[in-house]
């Protein structure tokens, strides 16, 4: 099959249905609404649903049972409509529950505006959800991605048993780009023991709940969730690392930044200025090792966001404040240029001579 020129939010739905995904909850909120649109017109044809909920918070609830009944299940919406769902993904954390979630940020807060941004990056690793919890959080950086991104999440909700947040933007949402769906990888699903979808007196009962009102007990199935998120950590951080290795200013971008980053890269190399990129894949896990060793023969580093600088404090974590830590982003849907980030490279650059 040759490659098809897609919409990324189009290519997000039609991977999720190559994954296997045959139920789909959502609700329309601009830039993602293709999303729906495009499981509305592909699930029957596959023999699954496309239900258009009432409310974000009944979207997530839905794929909350969805999840428990053992099939593979997806939302999407976009930064409020996100919000909303925060509840519900609490839940099925709490149940482990395996399911895909895909954000196409806009702008705000609030209503804010309709166009691309990267301001829910707290919202994604570190609030959606009340309780000791985390999310699996990719951050694709193509429309190729988005699909393949999206196959990976299905097998690793699987795997581990947790929701993977897929955290895209608007303008990867809405741009068109070839996409070779050939090329995709998928993980078969697996079987599903846990699952309460009926047994017919062949074994014990499933139970799945989030409530344990014995304290020992909540803290014991909080603990051995724990375990997992540690085992996320060893085994499944993903970057690009791009001419870092020699690099005396390291951006560290992901998503749509990262590819203006990266042509801003290649211009200060021309111009002299040892530039490099590293892009985290996974913003949960965060890439800190990696970080942590290109530290000790960088110079600087440059957070590139499209947000008022959230990622800044884990890069400086990650490097342990070994080198200076400076930020360029834009925010409310605008988009910065290669020339702007370019320019700061070439500030950074100045100042460190």
């Amino acid at each position: 099959m040759a490659k098809v020129l897609i919409k990324g939010n189009e290519a997000v739905a039609e991977a999720a249905i190559r994954s296997g995904c045959r139920y789909y909850f959502g609700y329309p909120i601009t830039p993602q609404t293709e999303i729906a649109e495009y499981m509305a017109k592909k699930m029957p044809t596959v023999g699954g649903l496309c239900l258009q909920a009432e409310s974000e918070v009944a979207a997530i609830n839905m794929v909350y049972g969805a999840s428990a009944s053992g099939v593979r299940v997806m939302t999407s919406s976009s930064s409020p409509g996100i919000s909303l769902k925060s509840e519900g993904v609490s839940y099925i954390v709490g149940c482990d529950l395996p399911c895909v979630i895909l954000n196409v940020q806009r702008g705000g807060p609030g209503l804010g505006g309709i166009q691309p941004s990267q301001s829910d990056y707290y919202q994604a690793t570190k609030a959606l959800g009340h309780g000791d919890m985390q999310l699996f959080v990719l951050a694709p950086s193509s429309v190729q991605e988005m699909a393949q991104l999206t196959a990976d999440a299905f097998g690793i909700a699987d795997k581990y048993r947790m929701p993977v947040l897929l955290l895209a933007d608007g303008a990867l949402g809405q741009m068109m780009e070839p996409v070779d769906f050939d090329a995709l990888k998928f993980t078969p699903e697996p079987e599903k023991p846990w699952a309460v979808n009926g047994h017919g007196g062949k074994r014990k009962k499933n139970i799945i709940t989030s409530l344990f009102l014995k304290p020992e007990e909540l803290e014991a199935n909080v603990l051995e969730r724990d375990k997992k998120y540690k085992e996320v950590d060893a085994n499944e951080v993903r970057y690009e690392n791009y001419l870092c290795d020699d690099a005396d200013i390291i951006i560290v971008s992901f998503g749509i930044t990262a590819r203006i980053s990266k042509a801003a890269v290649n211009e200060a190399r021309k111009q002299g200025v040892k530039a490099g990129l590293l892009r985290p894949i996974t913003l949960s896990p965060f890439p800190s090792e990696i970080l942590n060793k290109l530290a000790d023969n960088a110079s600087a580093f440059l957070s590139v966001e499209l947000n008022m600088g959230q990622m800044v404090n884990d890069v400086k974590l990650a490097t342990e404040c070994k080198k200076p830590v400076y930020f360029y982003g834009r925010t409310g849907g605008s988009l910065m240029s290669s020339d702007d980030v370019l320019d700061e490279i070439k500030k950074i650059s100045g100042g460190l001579k």
